[in-house]
């Protein structure tokens, strides 16, 4: 007798947590979740992005909750309000996609910038995955944590950034190697270069902290800096990887009968992956010599 392949798990009166849902890949994320069938928490920080988010809804599956990670009080509040709401089934699969991306040279970074890049992409994934993993024990459910094909290889001036990428991937291993007992899957998407409106807050947010750094230290990276935001911007408006594209893999994750424990979205994000495991660090470092080679 042929084994049939196990169906994909069916949407229908799961509900499924999203955090950093205001914008970008996680606003299409979570509409296209709704879309599909699963009822839809989705975590914004405004209650306007959250009106907007709801207007764009094809049905009342999607239910705007205020969320800041970084801000216990806040989580505390959203936690009560999302099981209160997700009913006696509970919570069956928290997506952790909230974070910000930093850019700049790392001698530059201040101290406080970066614990609060790593306070939104690592602190507050673990605070909010604390949170809701009693009602995915319950539930045997899963969890989503968004990474970056920068956490396989990380790039100069994007430093900070990788930094909790990184982070984010050792934490997850370790969370789906804990959580396996209780029937918890941990899968980790990580796309690559995708068109949204973070890159113009990610060349604001570098030239700030550039303009100021000290200037004889600004000046020895201003040059390549510019050079390097300007390429970033252009591969991610030529990419070929969409919103949609990554909404589908998370979808995936969910439905899939044994997920996987990583996903790559986006040719990027899969060739940065491949570069990691195969070429020693020399080699690595050579290659991306041409990001900070002065001209």
């Amino acid at each position: 007798m042929l084994n049939c392949p196990s169906r994909p798990l069916p949407p229908a009166g799961r509900t499924v947590v999203i955090t950093g849902a205001s914008s970008g890949l996680g606003k299409e994320c979570a509409l296209q979740l709704e879309r599909r069938g699963f009822r839809v928490m989705a975590g914004v920080r405004k209650t306007a992005d959250g009106d907007k988010l709801r207007a764009e809804a094809s049905s009342t599956r999607l239910r705007p909750v205020l969320i800041d990670v970084t801000d216990e009080k806040s989580l505390q509040t959203a936690a009560a309000e999302i099981t209160e709401s997700a009913g006696e089934q509970g919570v069956w699969a928290l997506v952790n996609n909230a974070g910000t991306c930093l850019s700049a040279p790392l001698e530059c970074v201040p101290a406080e910038t970066l614990r609060q890049q790593l306070d939104t992409s690592v602190v507050g994934t673990l605070a909010v995955t604390r949170a809701f993993l009693p009602q995915l024990r319950q539930s045997r459910g899963r969890i989503v944590n968004i990474s970056s094909g920068l956490g396989s290889v990380a790039l100069p001036y994007l430093g900070a950034y990788a930094t909790g990428q990184f982070a984010k991937e050792g934490m997850s291993d370790v969370l789906r190697r804990e959580l396996r007992p209780f029937g918890v899957s941990v899968t980790v998407v990580k796309p690559g270069a995708i068109a949204t409106p973070i890159w113009g807050k990610v060349r604001e947010a570098g030239e700030e902290i550039l303009s100021k750094a000290p200037a004889d230290i600004a000046a020895l990276y201003q040059a390549s800096f510019e050079r390097f935001l300007r390429t970033n911007e252009q591969r991610a408006q030529s990419s070929n990887t969409r919103p949609e594209d990554f909404a589908r893999t998370v979808f995936r994750a969910l439905t899939a009968p044994r997920p996987r424990t990583r996903y790559c979205v986006g040719t990027d994000a899969r060739t940065a992956a491949t570069l990691s495991r195969l070429l020693p660090d020399t080699a690595l470092d050579r290659a991306l010599n041409a990001i900070t080679k002065p001209r």
